[in-house]
């Protein structure tokens, strides 16, 4: 199942009284403030949840599995990387393994 925006503001909503486009425009400004702080290359430190950072992709060669004999250059980027905090890593742990999802069979 995936959380989206929308649950968190109703259950938050019905948790809290307060009225959903309330809720909405926290939550969106807080996602906003966030990614602005990492557009500018800042660290984001949320205690018991995790860290948010700005790291550089190095640059590398790539390879197109149709053509494995052309190599693509891959630039340098940077990318967004999340580190979860001491107990949301501890809640994870605690969910029993999932057995990969079947895929389906070629046409």
């Amino acid at each position: 199942m995936t959380l989206t925006k929308r649950d968190l503001v109703i259950r938050i909503s019905n948790e809290t009284g307060l009225v959903q486009q309330q809720v909405l425009e926290v939550i969106q400004k807080t996602l906003d403030y966030i990614a602005e702080a990492l557009a500018k290359g800042d660290k984001v430190e949320l205690r018991n949840f995790g860290v948010f950072e700005v790291k550089v992709r190095k640059a590398r060669v790539g390879r197109n599995p149709n053509a494995p004999e052309t190599d693509v250059p891959i630039p340098e980027r940077s990318v967004v990387k999340f580190k979860p905090g001491k107990e949301m890593r501890a809640e994870v742990l605690r969910l029993p393994p999932q057995p990969p999802a079947p895929t389906p069979p070629a046409a």
